[in-house]
C-alpha cells in the first residue's frame, strides 16, 4: 500500500505540534498585537493630526442634544431586548444558547480548539483517561412494553382534548419496528406483504387502514393486516382483542408475530380486568421464548402481578431480572424500592427517625429509593403529582423523562397502595442528590447520567409537555449579559431623557477618567522620547 502525505506520522506529529504551539501563543500573540497598536497610534498621533480629529469629534458630540442619546441608549435597550428574547426561546427550545453555539462552532476551530467527541467523555477507566463509548448506546431509544393502543386509547385522548398524544418522531420508530418485526425477509414478499409493508410506513391513518383491509381482500389471511387494524382502526380494547385473535388464528409459525399477538392479548385481559389471565399468559409467553428479554415482558408481569398484590412473586420476578449483568430500568429499580418501603413505610415516622435513627430495613428501604432515583431522577415528581402525568410514549428513553413518564403513568397507583409509601418517597429522595457526584464526571451506583437525554426526549414527548431535565442547567453567560446590556441602556435612555444636565456631566466625568491612563500613557512616552525624534524618524 502507498503511503499518502496525509498518513505519514512524521508529519501529523509536526502539525499537531504546529497546532498546539499557535494556540499556547495566541494569548501572547494578541497581547504583542495590542502593543503595536498603541504605538502606532503614538506614532502616527501628529503626522494624521489625530489630536485635531479628536478635538472635531468632541465639539460634534457637544453639539449632539440629549434627544439623540436617549433614541441612542433606547434603541441599544431594544436591540439587546430581542435578542434577550430570542435567546431565552433557543434555550428553552433547545436548551443551549444560540450565540454561544455559533460561537463554539465557528470560533473553536480557529483558535485551534479541539472538537468534542460524542463518543468520549461521559465515562472514564480506573487510571482516569477516558474510556469510548458510543453515545448511542447511552441514548438508545427502547420500544415501551407497555404502550398504549392508538384507537383505543390514543385517540380517544385526541378526540377529547384536540392535541396529540404522539410525536412524529415516536410514530415513525414503530413504523420501523413493524416494518422489520412483520415483514421479515424482503426478499421473499408475499403481495399481501407488500402492501402491509408500505401500510407501516403511512404517515396518514386512514391510508394505514386503507392498506391493511387491501391485504385482506389479497389474502384474507394476512395476520399483520388486523395487527394493524387492531392497533389503530378498534376503538375499544374489547374490538382490538378480537382482532387480535383473528389475527393469532392466521399467525402460522412466524415468532415474531406470535410473540407480539400474544402479548398484546395478554395487555387486553389485563386492561379488561382479567388480571389472573393476563399473568398466566405473559409467564407461559416467558417461557415458550425465553430468548427474547429484550422485549421486556417481565415489566408487563411486574405490572399486573402488583395490581394482584402478589408481592411474593413480584420478589421472585425481580431476583431474576434485577441482576447486575442486565440493563436496568425504571421498572426495576422503582418495583424493588416500592416492595422495601412497603415493609416499613406504614409505621414510618419523619420525627422518630430523627430521634432514633433508622432501623435496618428503614435503611434498606432508603437506600433502595436513592438507588432508583440515581438510576432515574425525574420518577418522583410524576409519583409525588408535583409535575401532571401525560400520555405515554410508544418509546422510551432509559433514565429519560420519558420514562419516568411511562412508569408512573401505571405503577402511580400501586404506591398509592401501599401505605405511607409516597411519604417516605417524599422524605428521602431528595437526598439522593447529596450522594451523586457533582460535577458528574462519575456515578454513584450507575454509570454517570448521560447528556443526551434531553434532546432525545424532546424528540418522543409531545410539545405541550415541560420536559423534565436533570441535571438542571444553569442560565447561559449570553442571556445574563443581553437581560444586564438591556436593563442597563434601558436605564440610561430613562435618565438621560429625566435629567439631560446631571447625565451630561455624568458622561463628561466617565470618559474623561476612561480615558486618562491613555493621556498618561502618551506623556510618560512623550518624557521618554520627544515628539521631534518621533517627528524626524516619520519623516525618514
Amino acid at each position: 500500500m502507498e503511503d499518502t502525505p496525509g498518513s505519514n506520522p512524521q508529519s501529523l506529529r509536526f502539525t499537531e505540534k504546529l497546532k498546539s504551539w499557535l494556540s499556547c501563543s495566541w494569548t501572547y500573540l494578541c497581547l504583542i498585537w495590542f502593543g503595536m497598536v498603541l504605538i502606532m497610534i503614538y506614532v502616527l498621533w501628529s503626522p494624521l493630526k489625530l489630536q485635531e480629529s479628536l478635538t472635531s469629534a468632541s465639539v460634534f458630540l457637544n453639539t449632539l442634544t440629549p434627544k439623540f442619546y436617549v433614541a441612542l441608549t433606547g434603541t441599544s435597550s431594544l436591540i439587546s431586548g430581542l435578542i434577550l428574547i430570542f435567546e431565552w426561546w433557543y434555550f428553552r427550545k433547545y436548551g443551549t444558547s444560540f450565540i454561544e453555539q455559533v460561537s463554539v462552532s465557528h470560533l473553536r476551530p480557529l483558535l485551534g480548539g479541539v472538537e468534542s467527541n460524542s463518543t468520549t467523555g461521559l465515562f472514564s477507566s480506573v487510571n482516569g483517561e477516558a474510556e469510548p463509548r458510543p453515545s448511542v448506546s447511552e441514548c438508545k431509544v427502547w420500544r415501551n412494553p407497555l404502550n398504549l393502543f392508538r384507537g383505543a386509547e390514543y385517540n380517544r385522548y385526541t378526540w377529547v382534548t384536540g392535541k396529540e398524544p404522539l410525536t412524529y418522531y415516536d410514530m415513525n420508530l414503530s413504523a420501523q419496528d413493524h416494518q422489520t418485526f412483520f415483514t421479515g425477509d424482503t426478499q421473499q414478499l408475499r403481495p399481501e406483504d407488500a402492501v402491509m409493508q408500505k401500510a407501516w410506513r403511512e404517515r396518514n391513518p386512514q391510508a394505514r387502514i386503507r392498506a391493511a383491509y387491501q391485504a385482506i381482500k389479497i389474502n384474507h389471511e394476512c395476520a399483520a393486516a388486523y395487527v394493524l387494524l387492531a392497533e389503530e382502526e378498534a376503538t375499544t380494547i374489547t374490538e382490538a382483542e378480537r382482532l387480535f385473535k383473528k389475527a393469532l388464528s392466521f399467525a402460522g409459525k412466524d415468532i415474531n408475530l406470535l410473540v407480539y399477538i400474544k402479548r398484546r392479548l395478554a395487555m387486553c385481559a389485563r386492561k379488561l380486568g382479567r388480571i389472573k389471565e393476563a399473568v398466566k399468559m405473559m409467564r407461559e409467553l416467558m417461557k415458550e421464548f425465553p430468548l427474547l428479554g429484550m422485549l421486556n415482558i417481565h415489566e408487563n408481569l411486574l405490572e399486573a402481578l402488583l395490581e394482584l398484590q402478589a408481592y411474593a412473586d413480584v420478589q421472585a420476578v425481580l431476583a431474576k431480572y434485577d441482576d447486575i449483568s442486565l440493563p436496568k430500568s425504571a421498572t426495576i429499580c422503582y418495583t424493588s424500592a416500592l416492595l422495601k418501603a412497603r415493609a416499613v413505610s406504614d409505621k414510618f415516622s419523619p420525627e422518630a427517625a430523627s430521634r432514633r435513627g433508622l432501623s435496618t430495613a428503614e435503611m434498606n428501604a432508603v437506600e433502595a429509593i436513592h438507588r432508583a432515583v440515581e438510576f432515574n431522577p425525574h420518577v418522583p415528581k410524576y409519583l409525588l403529582e408535583m409535575k401532571s402525568l401525560i400520555l405515554p410514549p410508544e418509546h422510551i428513553l432509559k433514565r429519560g423523562d420519558s420514562e419516568a413518564v411511562a412508569y408512573a403513568f401505571f405503577h402511580l397507583q400501586h404506591w398509592k397502595r401501599a401505605e405511607g409509601a409516597l411519604n417516605l418517597l417524599h422524605c428521602t429522595w431528595e437526598g439522593t442528590f447529596r450522594i451523586i457526584p457533582y460535577p458528574l464526571e462519575k456515578g454513584h451506583l450507575f454509570y454517570p447520567y448521560p447528556g443526551c437525554t434531553e434532546t432525545a426526549d424532546r424528540e418522543l414527548l409531545p410539545s405541550f409537555h415541560e420536559v423534565s431535565v436533570y441535571p438542571k442547567k444553569e442560565l447561559p453567560f449570553f442571556i445574563l449579559f443581553t437581560a444586564g446590556l438591556c436593563s442597563f441602556t434601558a436605564m440610561l435612555a430613562m435618565l438621560t431623557h429625566q435629567f439631560p444636565e446631571l447625565m451630561g456631566i455624568f458622561a463628561k466625568a466617565f470618559f474623561s477618567t476612561l480615558f486618562a491612563p491613555l493621556g498618561f500613557f502618551a506623556d510618560k512616552m512623550e518624557s521618554f522620547m520627544p515628539s521631534s525624534f518621533w517627528h524626524q524618524l516619520t519623516r525618514i
